[in-house]
């Protein structure tokens, strides 16, 4: 069984380490070969719902829903260069 002073420290840390509820930022890291541009303008230019975007090779694979007029959604797969 664990200690008490081990569960409170463990909590502690926790604690420390977590994001804030009043702090809605969230942190986003940009490196070469970043596919973020990319699903933006797909998403707009589409006006669908961002699914997936993947890096492969010096391109990116985006998967957006699209919603139809009045039939169901459908899936568009896109590959843009980076």
């Amino acid at each position: 069984m664990a200690s008490p002073l081990s569960v409170a420290a463990l909590a502690a840390g926790l604690a420390v380490t977590s994001p804030s509820p009043d702090n809605p930022r969230t942190l986003t890291v940009r490196v070469a070969g970043d596919c973020s541009e990319a699903a933006r303008e797909v998403v707009e230019k589409t006006g669908g719902q961002l699914l997936s975007v993947q890096p492969l090779g010096d391109s990116c694979i985006i998967t957006v829903l699209v919603q139809g007029n009045g039939q169901r959604p459908r899936k568009v797969t896109v590959k843009v260069p980076m």
